[in-house]
């Protein structure tokens, strides 16, 4: 049993998932949360498992986003491959904004510290933009 439970996605987070798309009322049972935790694992597996050959047949030790899309895809999951890859579209650019970000305010500190040490006075503080949050869902 808990060899089985090691491999399950955390019940917790399926319940979490599984509340946020039913009334507020609603109650879940306990068989249901399993019966979900298991299909969410089966499925996951499933899709992570035919990436992971993609990637072997092409000599490859890591399974990326596109390969994901690639398997949703070709296991006719198309409804799905095509809004995760609008999804990984979006993480990745903000992944980018977010790395230019930290790069300017690396550069700007840098400027900081230096005018500091002319002027004897410490920085003035910044307001730093927040970081985007980007939210899924597939219905």
């Amino acid at each position: 049993m808990d060899d089985e439970q090691d491999r399950l996605l955390p019940i917790a987070n399926v319940w979490r998932i599984m509340k946020q798309n039913l009334p507020p009322s609603a109650k879940i049972s306990k068989e249901a949360k399993q019966t979900m935790q298991e299909c969410a694992t089966e499925f996951i597996s499933f899709v992570t498992g035919e990436a992971s050959d993609k990637c072997h047949k092409e000599n490859r030790k890591t399974v990326n986003g596109d390969d994901i899309c690639w398997a949703l895809s070709a296991l006719g999951f198309d409804n799905y491959a095509e809004a995760i890859v609008r999804y990984l579209h979006k993480y990745r650019e903000a992944e980018r904004e977010k790395a230019s970000q930290n790069k300017a305010t690396s550069s700007q500190d840098k400027d900081e510290e230096s005018s500091e040490d002319k002027s004897g006075q410490p920085p003035q503080q910044t307001d730093e933009a927040p970081t985007p949050v980007l939210e899924f869902s597939v219905k």
